[in-house]
């Protein structure tokens, strides 16, 4: 039999980009935890199992044989503190457990963090050795998941991305989405961001997972280059063939806005993508990570150039009728 992967998070964006590329490059199984649809799996020649990392006696024998365990499955936003420790620490921790109870093959496993641990820092790029000071309930949630990690006995590798994009997401969705109605609106004085094209990171997944050099280690894996707001416009105009006016937000009305998006999703029964907890970490959290060790240790580097990515995920938008 030749490599065989448990991935969690596989119906999710950057899970099934995963679990696409995992196929491309030869490995024998891909089995995909998957809780209710499939959604992006569907079609694909992945063994679905189905369950939540509860279910220790489904995770074991799901675990068997397994060489490789990738572990995207979290939550990103939710009201509450509760909901996200107990989808983004407890689950993993139950993970972890079930993979104890069958190591015996499992070579390495890969839990995949966030940058939003970081949240306050001195410097606007950070690396492996910046402390974490995290300003959002889900950078606080990914913080307390690394530092429970951080008792438990197993192979590992741990990855930070920045911002992600490309194909199936619907975070930057919103920013294309203006600037194909012409108006493109970002805080002032934004010293610009990390982005990784979904590509690039699931690649840097794969590749630090399987390399005997990054156990027990934490990588970011993000862009060769700092982006700022409007080279990310000037790309999305170019994809899009239109001009668009850039609004540079005064910062002392990102908070307002957050209150209020937060609160008119209270009344339609959602939690919306920009909140109070959003507003907090555009304002004081870090959006900058130097990749430099993992192209040190493993010779990680992007590869989707920013035009290249913006150019791909616009079309696949205006195929889906997203855009």
């Amino acid at each position: 039999m030749g490599k065989v992967a448990f991935v969690t998070g596989a119906t999710g964006f950057v899970g099934s980009h995963l679990a696409e590329a995992l196929l491309e490059q030869g490995y024998s199984e891909v089995r995909c935890l998957v809780r209710a649809e499939p959604k992006w799996l569907a079609g694909l020649d992945v063994i679905q199992i189905r369950g939540t990392l509860s279910d220790s006696a489904l995770i074991e024998q799901a675990l068997e044989d397994v060489q490789y365990v990738y572990h995207l499955g979290a939550m990103t936003r939710a009201r509450t503190w509760h909901e996200l420790y107990t989808a983004n620490v407890t689950s993993t921790m139950d993970l972890m457990t079930a993979i104890g109870n069958v190591c015996a093959k499992v070579t390495k496993v890969c839990v995949v963090s966030s940058l939003a641990v970081v949240g306050y820092a001195d410097r606007a790029m950070a690396d492996e050795s910046t402390p974490c000071k995290p300003v959002s309930r889900y950078g606080r949630s990914k913080l307390a998941m690394e530092q429970a990690l951080a008792s438990v006995n197993l192979p590992m590798v741990m990855i930070r991305p920045p911002v992600v994009y490309g194909p199936r997401d619907r975070d930057l969705l919103t920013f294309f989405s203006a600037v194909n109605r012409g108006v493109c609106v970002v805080p002032r004085r934004d010293p610009g961001l990390s982005l990784v094209h979904v590509k690039d990171l699931v690649r840097g997944i794969i590749e630090s997972t399987e390399s005997p050099r990054t156990t027990g280690e934490t990588y970011y894996v993000g862009s060769n280059d700092v982006v700022t707001w409007k080279a990310l416009q000037n790309a999305s105009q170019s994809a899009l063939g239109k001009q668009s006016t850039l609004i540079r937000l005064p910062r002392s009305l990102i908070m307002p806005l957050g209150v209020i998006s937060e609160f008119a999703g209270k009344l339609t029964n959602t939690y919306p993508p920009l909140n109070r907890e959003k507003a907090r970490e555009i304002l004081h959290a870090t959006k900058q990570c130097s990749s430099e060790k993992a192209a040190r240790d493993w010779g990680y580097s992007s590869r989707v150039s920013l035009e290249e990515g913006v150019q791909e995920t616009i079309e696949w938008y205006r195929t889906e009728g997203w855009l």
